[in-house]
């Protein structure tokens, strides 16, 4: 496969970044996947099959995978898929030009409390910044099922006019938005809530109190995301509820796996210790709550989810969020206790 600026760079080889490689691939569009995993390279090359992550996809022809970052420079359009808390470290040591660059990974950075587009525009300050979110489980859209994401441009309609035909295909179908915040936090909220869903489910605690929680805990994503200048319009969208629907339901979302496992009395470090691929709501639950606890945003279950992870009772903890102060369900504001 020649290596020409038509060809689109994926950053991070894990299920996401080769679905992501497989969608673009479908219409023969020549992709260049990097890999940390140097024996995952020589396996995607040769046999078109990536086995640790996503063992079910036989990769396309048109997908070539590199150890080395630098055979991304000339491609004038990357999706960063890495972890978010490596993002920052990944994309500098990228190549400085101008392209641009679709983050696709969903997090806010620990320590630094920043979303992912503040990074990304402080390592890569000659990039446009996108991003890439809604509801999406990789092996879906590796086989070619039917999806739609928000594609939150912040070079505007523009930006959305070099990507959208560079992206979009048969059976994955963007939509335009230009709010990249509310894009932003919407991921990186529903990850978190998806754990106390799954742990709900490892309580078996029914239908009724997921529900219950998916609803509350899209509250508490409205309320953070318009302090931080999310349009509620966007958080109401794929990217936001849409996403949150999906992985608040299935173990097919790592997370909602995750809270699963804690439900069912399994400790928080050692499946944090012994997992493969990443859950970020684990990595985004205390920095969000501590970003909510600063600003004087009350989100209740995602405090109980940082306080689970650091080793609380499941049932301790759902007892808890029961026991809350009744009030009014649309009220501005939560009591304080």
């Amino acid at each position: 496969m020649s290596q020409t600026a038509d060809t689109i760079g994926v950053l991070g080889g894990g299920a996401w970044g080769t679905a992501l490689a497989q969608m673009l691939a479908s219409d023969g569009r020549n992709v260049m996947l990097w890999v940390r995993e140097t024996e995952l390279v020589a396996q995607i090359n040769a046999s078109r099959t990536n086995s640790l992550f996503l063992p079910s996809a036989t990769l396309a022809p048109t997908i070539r995978a590199a150890s080395d970052i630098a055979d991304l420079a000339v491609c004038d359009i990357v999706l960063a898929v890495t972890p978010a808390q490596h993002l920052g470290a990944v994309l500098g040591t990228l190549a400085r030009h101008p392209r641009d660059l679709v983050l696709c990974s969903k997090g806010i950075e620990a320590g630094s409390g920043r979303l992912m587009n503040d990074v990304a525009k402080n390592v890569c300050p000659g990039s446009d910044i996108a991003i890439l979110s809604g509801p999406t489980f990789a092996h879906e859209v590796a086989d070619g099922l039917p999806t739609a994401v928000t594609l939150a441009c912040a070079g505007g309609e523009d930006q959305w006019a070099r990507l959208k035909p560079a992206i979009a295909r048969a059976a994955f179908r963007p939509y335009y938005s230009d709010d990249v915040v509310g894009a932003e936090i919407g991921g990186a909220v529903k990850n978190v809530l998806a754990i106390a869903c799954g742990v709900v489910d490892g309580l078996r605690l029914g239908q009724n109190a997921r529900a219950a929680l998916i609803a509350r805990g899209y509250a508490e994503m409205l309320r953070f995301g318009e302090a931080l200048g999310a349009r509620r319009d966007t958080l109401a969208g794929l990217c936001g509820l849409g996403d949150l629907v999906l992985t608040c339901s299935s173990t097919s979302s790592r997370n909602f796996s995750l809270g699963k496992a804690l439900g069912e009395g399994q400790s928080a470090a050692a499946l944090m210790a012994d997992r493969h691929t990443v859950a970020e709501g684990a990595h985004t639950a205390p920095v969000l709550s501590a970003l909510a606890e600063t600003r004087g945003i009350a989100m209740p279950i995602v405090a109980a989810v940082h306080h689970l992870l650091q080793g609380g009772d499941a049932r301790e903890v759902v007892a808890g969020l029961l026991s809350r102060p009744l009030r009014a369900e649309h009220a501005e504001s939560e009591p304080d206790s």
